[in-house]
């Protein structure tokens, strides 16, 4: 036993040091990524405890208020549109049991005149602007703006749009492909691969076991941007109580 130790720990002392020292100075193995934008406040769904979420009433308060980033998830509509919605179903939404894919963009109803807030029950969000954004009328409207545009659903044709729209207005570089679907986001980066990529659920709980371990160092990684709520500062009413994200130990974990 007393060699076991004599050689595992020197060993393991060696291995720690060496994971600490690299994980401060990763440009020893990797190089730097040189990204076009750099950002710590992102506006989910454009700020929707403000206004009503995804609407352009809501990306422009989330702008005049100094964001960094536009956060937001794309559908496309029956004639095929691409329009900023969470839902594929309205009736959250709208108090209409109908779907995106189902209406043409002409055909889509209002949002309701009170909203409630998702992550904050009993909130309700409002404002003069009801109508669904068109993800190219973001484009326009905030051609500077790094934007993360989040795919719900393994829509190839969906895809292919967002990044015709993406290279149409020369946005390769400040919009990011989001999911946390790692099967979606590959086809993602198959449809465009310029664009920056953000870390999908399972990724994410990669990058938190390699952190743990201390094999992060040594680890490449190809995406540019990890989104994630403030554990602290999010609404517990919405999180049930038997969530994982209502343990102390976690949050602690994750905040590290």
């Amino acid at each position: 036993m007393s060699s076991f130790l004599y050689f595992i720990l020197p060993a393991l002392g060696g291995y720690t040091l060496t994971s600490v020292y690299l994980l401060k100075n990763p440009h020893i193995l990797h190089r730097r990524k040189r990204t076009a934008f750099y950002c710590t406040h992102i506006s989910h769904r454009g700020g929707g405890g403000e206004r009503i979420e995804s609407t352009m009433d809501a990306f422009t308060n989330a702008v005049e208020q100094g964001t960094q980033m536009l956060e937001m998830d794309c559908r496309l509509t029956r004639d095929g549109h691409v329009v900023v919605s969470h839902d594929e179903n309205l009736l959250r939404q709208t108090g209409q049991d109908v779907t995106i894919s189902s209406l043409n963009l002409q055909d889509l109803p209002l949002y309701k005149e009170r909203l409630e807030v998702t992550f904050y029950a009993g909130r309700y969000s409002n404002g003069p602007d009801r109508k669904f954004a068109l993800l190219e009328d973001v484009f326009r409207k905030f051609p500077k703006l790094p934007v993360s545009v989040e795919i719900k659903e393994n829509n190839k044709q969906l895809m292919e749009k967002v990044s015709d729209l993406v290279r149409c207005y020369n946005r390769e570089e400040i919009t990011v492909w989001a999911s946390v679907d790692s099967t979606i986001m590959m086809e993602c980066r198959r449809t465009n691969d310029s664009m920056p990529y953000s870390f999908t659920m399972n990724r994410g709980l990669l990058l938190l076991l390699l952190f743990y371990s201390g094999l992060l160092p040594f680890v490449p990684l190809g995406e540019s941007l990890l989104q994630f709520y403030l554990p602290r500062i999010i609404n517990r009413t919405y999180i049930p109580e038997e969530s994982i994200l209502r343990n102390k130990l976690v949050i602690s974990l994750l905040e590290k």
